[in-house]
């Protein structure tokens, strides 16, 4: 009995450490044409400020969201109709702020693939459709967005018609931001939406310029990209921010456990490709398509390039002193926008295979040898991974599977020394996201 039951705990721990072949196979499936094509088509809009021209075919908002919107409905086709693909609409009124200049809907396109064992289960990956020059209020003059942020809506759109060929146990769902350079209201009306059809949205992962490899300040790298994410949920209650004083937790929010997900799994299937946790909500003064789900209490993170070039962003088309500035169609590298989009891809489908992960995990071990861990059972779970780090290091660097037990005690591991994690793992080998202990065990 015990060699029989030594072998099935091997098994569950080869279980728990093996790669997924299907996620090589997504990674080769991203194609660098279709995105380029999608890029190229979207810039070619001439414009796609959030004000722009809704009734034209060829120019303007209007026409780019109703080409998104049919390019969704051509991979549902594909896929026996396997995307819900509706439009989301959001009014927001002239002086809502000073670059709402007029009445104006903002329409996000979104598209569903419902999962088959959890379909109230979201995982959301975004890029913005919107475009903008100099002047936010300036909504005629040419704004191709080819970087900001045609690569992003370009990576989403192939991101669903690679994941559109799999069946996935969580829901995924694939969206057109709109509003973002006027005030992020796409998001704000979308995070809303979520919250009344009582979506349980796992995160977002928000695609906001995924193409440039030169920098402004010289350097160029076609490895590395930011994640960035927020340490700690603005929603947190006054008696969470106290328990953090006494027991941690000041970089382990719910986005912060989303980025080392995706930290992890980049390095696991793409490992010449270089993540950088970024521990900020965006760049420095500066915001993204992800907060408005942050803001609500979702976990929600931006994928970026690492290397900005101001020149070509947020600039009227010309020349100065020899410096081509704008977004333009050439500017973007396409095989980089290709790696990122892969990336995503492949986090949607590992996150999307994976059961839920623990809501509450207890930690104990106070004047302790050991560490002592208890979490709730998690429906489709067939065993759990413990995670551990030192308290100053970024990624969980320990782990170790315990199979379908729903508490253990790490023997000589001082519960004052590290900071721990439960993640949930699936038949399949795909893990939760690692939840952080919410609550204390004691004896």
């Amino acid at each position: 009995m015990k060699k029989l039951v030594f072998l099935a705990a091997l098994v569950s721990t080869t279980i728990s450490a093996q790669t997924d072949q299907n996620i090589y196979d997504i990674i080769k499936a991203v194609s660098e044409e279709r995105i380029k094509n999608d890029i190229k088509t979207l810039a070619d809009f001439g414009t796609r400020h959030t004000l722009s021209d809704t009734v034209s075919s060829t120019r303007g908002i209007g026409a780019a969201r109703r080409w998104i919107k049919q390019e969704f409905e051509t991979i549902s086709k594909s896929c026996n109709n396997c995307l819900d693909v509706f439009y989301q609409n959001n009014f927001v009124k002239e002086g809502t702020n000073g670059r709402i200049v007029k009445d104006v809907w903002v329409v996000n396109v979104v598209a569903v693939q419902k999962g088959t064992t959890y379909p109230n289960n979201y995982i959301i990956m975004s890029g913005d459709i919107d475009s903008r020059v100099s002047d936010p209020t300036d909504y005629t003059s040419d704004s191709p967005g080819a970087n900001d942020n045609a690569s992003g809506m370009a990576g989403t759109i192939e991101a669903a018609r690679v994941l559109s060929k799999y069946k996935f146990e969580n829901s995924i769902i694939y969206v057109g931001l709109s509003g973002e350079e006027q005030g992020l209201f796409g998001g704000q009306g979308l995070a809303k939406h979520a919250q009344e059809q009582n979506w349980n949205v796992i995160g977002i992962l928000n695609n906001d310029m995924i193409g440039n490899i030169t920098g402004v300040d010289g350097v160029i790298d076609n490895r590395t990209f930011r994640i960035f994410s927020e340490p700690v949920p603005p929603t947190e209650t006054e008696r969470e921010r106290n328990a953090r004083r006494f027991y941690g937790g000041e970089v382990d929010g719910i986005s912060r456990q989303l980025a080392r997900y995706v930290h992890k799994t980049v390095k696991t299937y793409m490992p010449e490709m270089n993540p950088m946790m970024v521990y900020r909500l965006d760049r420095f003064g500066r915001g993204g398509h992800h907060r408005p789900f942050n803001d609500v209490g979702f976990a929600g993170i931006r994928i970026m390039e690492a290397h900005e070039n101001y020149t070509q962003q947020h600039q009227d088309i010309r020349t100065e002193n020899g410096i081509a500035y704008g977004d333009t169609f050439e500017h973007v590298n396409m095989p980089y926008a290709k790696k990122l989009t892969a990336v995503n891809a492949i986090n949607l489908a590992s996150i999307a295979s994976a059961p839920p992960a623990p809501k509450t995990v207890e930690l104990g071990g106070a004047v302790q040898p050991s560490t002592k861990l208890k979490w709730e059972p998690v429906e489709g779970a067939t065993g759990y991974k413990i995670y551990w780090r030192d308290t100053t290091s970024p990624t969980w660097d320990h782990s170790r599977y315990v199979g379908n037990l729903t508490e253990f005690t790490l023997e000589g591991i001082v519960v004052d020394n590290f900071y721990f994690g439960v993640a949930a793992v699936g038949a399949n080998g795909h893990e939760s996201i690692v939840t952080f202990p919410n609550k204390i065990l004691r004896d």
